[in-house]
């Protein structure tokens, strides 16, 4: 079931699913690498501003694509809980910390200004081009918090349904064009093209994003 044909595609059918938050104080914040094209696309949309919230995956120490938690820059590590109970402390600690030092090391190279937008007062939407287990979006939201905005959305492209319930108990609105209950196991099933994207790509992006908002 091919929804999207790129993340630009999936960004401009996502944005016009927001068109209630054109004209309102908001703040677009995408989680690299791979929701920043979609991101892009709804900050032009909105007119907004756009950030960058970075989280990495915690993989399991046996099998490092199965994800059994997230961590922030800012906010608490999230962890799928009968996971966590069967994992040496030590390489945990391990883990948490060279994640750290990965999300500073892009923090650096991607954006490296100090001034970030105030959230008080504004709606945050939390970007990504998908999800699976939802522990990055979990990161996301809790390292948002900190913040203190008005309100929290994740606008997504696809989210399985029980991930959507989920979500929903802890921010005010899931905004996706697909929602299902037959989720086809991994966010690249939906698009056409899936490319994996280079750090490079994510600063090209954010330059060009720069040039045409100040232009």
């Amino acid at each position: 079931m091919v929804i999207f044909y790129d993340r630009q595609d999936a960004g401009s059918q996502l944005a016009t699913k927001l068109s209630h938050y054109q004209h309102q104080d908001v703040v677009v914040y995408a989680l690299p690498r791979g929701g920043l094209p979609i991101a892009n696309e709804i900050a032009h949309y909105l007119s907004a501003p756009l950030e960058l919230i970075i989280t990495r995956k915690i993989g399991h120490p046996f099998n490092s694509e199965y994800a059994i938690g997230a961590i922030s820059e800012n906010g608490k590590a999230i962890y799928n809980p009968s996971e966590i109970m069967k994992v040496d402390d030590d390489w945990l600690m391990y883990e948490e910390a060279k994640l750290k030092n990965e999300i500073k090391r892009r923090r650096l190279k991607y954006k490296k200004q100090d001034d970030y937008p105030s959230l008080i007062g504004k709606t945050a939407i939390l970007v990504d081009d998908g999800i699976a287990t939802g522990y990055t979006m979990l990161a996301a939201i809790d390292d948002i918090k900190k913040k203190n905005p008005k309100a929290i959305v994740v606008a997504i492209p696809v989210i399985p349904e029980f991930m959507a319930q989920k979500l929903e108990q802890a921010i005010q609105e899931v905004v996706t064009v697909e929602r299902t209950r037959h989720y086809l196991g991994a966010v690249s099933a939906y698009y056409e093209q899936f490319k994996q994207l280079s750090d490079d790509d994510v600063i090209t992006s954010l330059q060009f994003r720069a040039s045409t908002t100040n232009s």
